[in-house]
């Protein structure tokens, strides 16, 4: 047993749990697109065979990298959004906030092809080219959730919600996406819940809906009074805000 797998062992016996399962840190982005008075949202399906989540529509994102640490972001996360994620830890390992903001938009580009950037640097695909360094200033933090024991994989998953008018590629343009995803599309807010979507992602759009309500299409995105966490580490789960 390697030194990782040990301390993950530890920490969840300590508390109290039987599924030694690792969680590994994960990201999203809820890309939101307001047109007049209607807002829609990119979605895509998994695969059939896909191990975790297989043939549902989910949001772009996935696990954080250990290189996901190391990239130069072009602007790091806006507060509160960043002491909010150093909240509520895990005593087996959180990374730095800045990992889970780039994590996110890395994976944004990869499964969508969608990029949030200012000018910069950054050798990822799709950045490089544009010459374009990514941009977490443009996320709001928005839900967090831990996979509860038993499933074949557990993440604990950051919620992102940035604008589309902040996109840096054309939104209607999916052609440098990878295949993790099949039909990408624009999804009207109000028709989203209709999918066969995760349960957590049913609760994650109505935290949106709620959000924007009554926001007039040109006002920025305003900055939730808390990001709802389902904490299941244990099998008992828990339900916490943090502010």
């Amino acid at each position: 047993m390697g030194a990782a797998d040990a301390r993950i062992r530890r920490a969840t016996r300590d508390l109290g749990v039987t599924d030694p399962t690792p969680i590994r840190d994960a990201a999203t982005v809820i890309l939101l697109r307001r047109t007049g008075g209607d807002s829609s949202v990119l979605m895509g399906m998994r695969g059939a065979g896909a191990v975790f989540m297989p043939s549902k529509y989910v949001f772009p994102g996935g696990a954080v990298d250990a290189s996901d640490a190391a990239v130069s972001l072009a602007a790091p996360l806006a507060e509160p959004h960043r002491s909010r994620l150093a909240r509520e830890p895990r005593p087996d390992c959180t990374p730095h906030p800045d990992a889970i903001a780039a994590a996110a938009l890395r994976e944004l580009a990869e499964e969508t092809g969608q990029l949030i950037g200012r000018p910069g640097r950054c050798d990822w695909p799709g950045f490089a080219e544009a010459g374009l360094a990514p941009d977490a200033a443009s996320l709001t933090y928005l839900f967090r959730a831990i996979t509860p024991p038993g499933r074949p994989r557990r993440f604990d998953a950051h919620f992102f919600v940035a604008d589309a008018a902040c996109l840096a590629t054309d939104p209607d343009d999916f052609s440098r996406a990878c295949d993790e995803l099949s039909h990408l599309h624009w999804v009207p807010l109000a028709q989203a819940r209709a999918l066969d979507l995760p349960f957590i992602t049913e609760v994650v759009l109505a935290e949106l809906a709620d959000l924007i309500a009554g926001l007039a299409p040109d006002a920025p995105l305003p900055v939730p009074d808390t990001v709802p966490f389902f904490d299941n580490r244990t099998p008992a789960p828990r339900f916490a805000q943090i502010a």
